[in-house]
């Protein structure tokens, strides 16, 4: 993970007062679990005021869930094709998600869920992406996905634990 990305979610989580962090992705497409791995790692080692959610690849399943979180601040982290090297990582906030063609593996736009969330809750909505290697099937993670996955979940655990 860039240093930036640790500097930009240290500034975003700032003044948080309840935070969810959504995982997504597929366990079986290899880099696409990275969403998931992430929000594993970090299951019991978090304040009491984050609520940790696994969505796989269906996200808008857990709508309801975050409603009730009654979130200040969510992170969706997720893996996406954005045309850098594998295991790069981004900070999106929501308006800048049609600026960029990214892939995902998911049914629901991103952007459509993000917009519901935002409106149900008002909190401040962030994506947290990571350029996969590889989406084929396949089980763990490409050795350069895994570098960025275990530095996010570090400074993750340093800002919310």
């Amino acid at each position: 993970m860039a240093d930036k990305t640790e500097r930009e979610l240290q500034a975003w989580f700032k003044d948080a007062k309840k935070v969810v962090v959504a995982g997504i992705g597929n366990p079986n497409r290899s880099d696409d679990y990275v969403g998931l791995k992430i929000v594993e790692e970090l299951q019991g080692k978090v304040r009491g005021d984050v609520c940790l959610l696994e969505c796989e690849t269906v996200p808008e399943s857990f709508l309801l869930e975050i409603d009730e979180c009654n979130p200040t601040h969510v992170l969706i982290i997720d893996a996406a094709v954005l045309g850098h090297k594998a295991g790069d990582t981004c900070l999106v906030n929501l308006d800048d998600v049609p600026a960029f063609s990214a892939v995902t593996s998911h049914v629901l736009p991103l952007r459509l869920f993000c917009e519901y969330i935002q409106k149900s809750t008002n909190a401040k909505i962030k994506l947290l992406l990571i350029e996969p290697k590889s989406v084929d099937f396949a089980e763990g993670l490409s050795p350069e996905v895994q570098v960025a996955s275990e530095k996010l979940e570090k400074t993750l655990l340093g800002l919310l634990g």
